[in-house]
């Protein structure tokens, strides 16, 4: 319905009504995101800054205890004591300086009973006396390791652990290492935190202010003169102070997290600022600003074009289907001319197709009636060898298997026909270990003539199938002749039947021939690598084709001990019937 040109058109109630709320809803969303983010982000910029205290005293206590053992050890070394012993320091700095590259110490020196320095790392420090310094005069008094610590020229505090070095009961000299504990302090610098470390007394030792050193932390933090990292964040973090109209939180803008280091009573104090909270909020609070003024742009922009959709809609369907109109018109030609093509095609398909058979079903039943004509050859050799030792009744019974025999080939010809005809029909459970005996029984007697080991495992159970048992039979046979046909150049033959029965059976069949050459083409019909004559390459072809027909799977691989493994998987009829219960 269109609006006449005197009326000015308005929103339906409905789009003014979610106009309106979805306003609403932004100002609350605002509103609720800016006390959650204001509360999440000073928890986290509160555990950040307790974690990295703990890692703080972890790293200093660390390192006190990594070099506070190396007094003891040097003042064993029998090197060192030996050059005490014969004034002989020729290569006692060097051999310090070997150690203090492994322990990373600030400096090891040598010592002797009148305080001079006899070998040192810092080259610079030999001859240099410290009589009167504690790290010397402590040491003499026992026979444990001393710790000291003093500032130096500059101010900064100097840590060291000393020891008497002793042969026997007579004093040989002191050995102090001197710890790295600026280290800290250039790490420190690197934060937006002001850290410092204060003994037992309450002075500071170590700092990220290097005027705090020397002062109690009270008094430190009193000074004025060059704004410090912590005046910094006092100044830049004014508007979260509790009675701030703009604060975010109640209570001080400042974090103050004090830390014990289990080391001489030593005290590590830290503090934070939460002057990267408000940038993070506001920063989450504009993008959610900026996300709802984005959405109700677009609303306005789809209301504003609704109608003009509507009229390009309608014209553009119009143009559409006169578009369709003429491309129907053209797949209809298109498609009357390809049926045409396709009958051509189809007849000329049908005519190679029966050519293809023809040559494959000649090859087919030479191939399958090859077996049972030799198992005949050898009955007959047997039977005519017991004719001739007037064993008569034995001699029948392999007349018997003959006649078996030209019954199985009968049958093969069927089923062979049947197999053309992709049968299927005749389908019935059939137990595999039952298809497995009836096939090596007709296989036996060329299982014999090849001094094959037959090894066979299967279940005490009934295994039980859908299948045609003689096209199953026949698989069977094709692979334990595929078999012997890969072991007739190897001298140790044997043949391994495995029939495992789980959520599918499958039936293994492993030979200690030399393998398989070429698995991806092992099934392709009239691929072979037997002398011309000796085969055609349909045997595994049809068996694969069988077992397709059957629901399964035949597959090869080359077994890891050599040989070839060829597995036959087939549903398993009980497993089904339970999953259908």
């Amino acid at each position: 319905m269109s609006v006449p040109p005197s009326e000015t058109p308005h929103l339906p109630w409905p789009v003014r009504l979610l106009i309106v709320g979805g306003i609403l809803a932004a100002g609350a969303a605002i509103w609720f995101a800016n006390g959650l983010l204001t509360e999440r982000f000073v928890e986290t910029t509160r555990q950040r800054a307790e974690l990295r205290q703990s890692l703080y005293a972890g790293a200093i206590l660390s390192e006190l205890q990594r070099n506070s053992v190396v007094p003891l050890l040097l003042s064993r070394d029998p090197t060192l004591i030996q050059a005490l012993n014969a004034r002989d320091f020729s290569t006692s700095s060097q051999r310090l300086i070997s150690y203090v590259d492994d322990i990373g110490a600030a400096s090891i020196r040598l010592m002797d009973m009148d305080g001079r320095t006899v070998a040192a790392t810092d080259r610079e420090q030999l001859g240099q006396t410290y009589t009167n310094r504690p790290f010397f005069t402590e040491a003499q008094d026992t026979t444990d390791t001393v710790f000291t610590i003093f500032p130096n020229e500059t101010g900064a505090y100097e840590a060291s652990f000393s020891r008497i070095v002793q042969d026997g009961p007579r004093q040989l000299g002191v050995l102090q290492v001197q710890v790295n504990l600026a280290q800290f302090e250039s790490r420190w610098r690197g934060t937006t935190a002001a850290v410092a470390v204060t003994d037992a007394g309450g002075t500071v030792i170590l700092s990220t202010e290097p005027r705090w050193r020397g002062q109690p932390l009270e008094t430190a933090i009193k000074q004025t003169s060059v704004p410090s990292a912590l005046e910094r964040a006092l100044a830049t973090t004014g508007a979260f102070q509790a009675d701030s109209d703009e604060a975010f939180y109640a209570g001080a803008a400042l974090i103050q997290l004090e830390t014990r280091v289990p080391f001489r009573g030593w005290r590590l104090v830290s503090f934070t600022s939460y002057e990267s909270v408000r940038e993070r909020v506001n920063g989450v609070l504009a993008l959610i600003i900026t996300g709802f003024a984005l959405l109700l742009a677009l609303g306005f922009y789809l209301l504003n074009r609704r109608t003009t959709l509507r009229s390009l809609l309608v014209q553009r369907e119009s143009t559409q289907l006169r578009r369709l109109n003429d491309r129907l018109s053209r797949e209809i030609a298109e498609r009357k001319r390809v049926q045409e093509e396709l009958k051509e095609t189809e007849q000329s398909l049908a005519q190679s197709s029966k050519l293809a058979a023809l040559g494959e079903m000649s090859a087919a039943v030479s191939h399958e009636l090859n077996q049972p004509l030799a198992a005949m050859k050898t009955y007959l050799a047997g039977a005519k060898l017991l004719l001739q030792r007037r064993r008569a009744d034995e001699a029948l019974s392999s007349f018997q298997r003959i006649d078996d025999l030209i019954e199985r080939m009968g049958a093969i010809t069927r089923q062979l026909k049947s197999y053309a005809r992709k049968g299927g029909d005749a389908f019935e459970p059939v137990d595999v270990r039952q298809a497995v005996s009836s096939a090596l029984t007709l296989m036996e007697p060329q299982l014999r003539q090849e001094q094959v080991r037959l090894s066979q495992i299967m279940p005490e159970t009934p295994v039980m199938v859908t299948a045609d048992r003689l096209r199953l039979e026949q698989v069977i046979i094709n692979l334990v002749r595929n078999a012997l046909d890969a072991m007739r150049e190897v001298e140790d033959r044997e043949l391994d039947i495995l029939l495992t029965a789980g959520e599918d059976v499958v039936l293994a069949v492993r030979d200690t021939g030399p393998g398989i050459e070429s698995p991806d083409k092992l099934f392709e019909p009239f691929y072979t690598t037997k002398k011309p004559g000796e085969g055609v390459g349909l045997g595994l072809a049809i068996s694969s084709g069988i077992i397709t027909d059957l629901g399964g799977r035949l597959t090869a691989r080359n077994a890891v001990r050599g040989g070839a493994v060829f597995e036959v998987r087939l549903p398993n009829i009980d497993m089904a019937l339970d999953a259908a219960e």
